[in-house]
């Protein structure tokens, strides 16, 4: 599959790119991703939701009535979950969410969100680039040149560049990352994909290996 290669201005450079049959143009696998997104999101939570049982209340222990004759269930301790203030029963504890996935799924699903982005026409192929310094307004106008104002876009760089990053911070809908970091959750989330020409080969040698 043939590419053009715009400029930062949006114009047509003359220039094609091929992209990889058996990484942009493979059967996607739908669970592949499905595992992939999960492992990602699981990774994200903190896991550090409390709630205090029974044991871990403040309060007294005494019996607060007699055991039989007053009518009403026996009740052993104000801590009790049935009362008001008292414990939470199996409440959640603190707990690793994350789990592993072998690096042959992983690299599956991303191709197969690459696969996707290519069949929907939705990876743009921009020759590298560079800020000199980190400016908003920049990146702003490189978005309007390739018509992706409004739309959640991944710019892929060849190489980690800091200025291009700070340059994206305060915009929304848009998110930088290199080609060594990027991961499905973040490819299927994006309606464009932006990979620079650079990337593009790192990109290939990564998921082939």
């Amino acid at each position: 599959m043939k590419v053009s290669v715009v400029n930062r201005n949006g114009e047509d450079t003359g220039r094609k790119v091929d992209l990889a049959k058996d990484v942009f143009g493979i059967e996607p696998n739908d669970h592949a991703i499905y595992l992939d997104v999960k492992q990602f999101l699981a990774n994200q939570r903190q896991g550090t939701h409390k709630s205090k049982e029974r044991a871990e209340i403040s309060g007294s222990t005494r019996k607060i009535k007699k055991q039989k004759g007053t009518g009403t269930a026996r009740a052993g301790s104000i801590k009790s979950p049935l009362f008001r203030g008292g414990g939470r029963v199996f409440g959640p504890e603190p707990r690793d969410y994350s789990f592993k996935l072998n690096k042959k799924l992983k690299t599956l699903a991303r191709k197969s969100a690459l696969t996707y982005k290519a069949s929907g026409k939705s990876i743009s192929v921009l020759e590298d680039i560079s800020f000199e310094a980190p400016k908003t307004k920049e990146y702003q106008n490189l978005l309007t040149s390739l018509s992706l104002n409004n739309k959640k876009t991944l710019l892929v760089l060849a190489e980690d560049n800091k200025n291009i990053v700070l340059s994206s911070n305060n915009l929304q809908k848009t998110k930088v990352t290199t080609a060594e970091q990027i991961n499905t959750y973040d490819l299927l989330n994006a309606d464009n994909l932006i990979l620079c020409e650079g990337s593009i080969e790192k990109i290939q040698n990564l998921l082939t290996k």
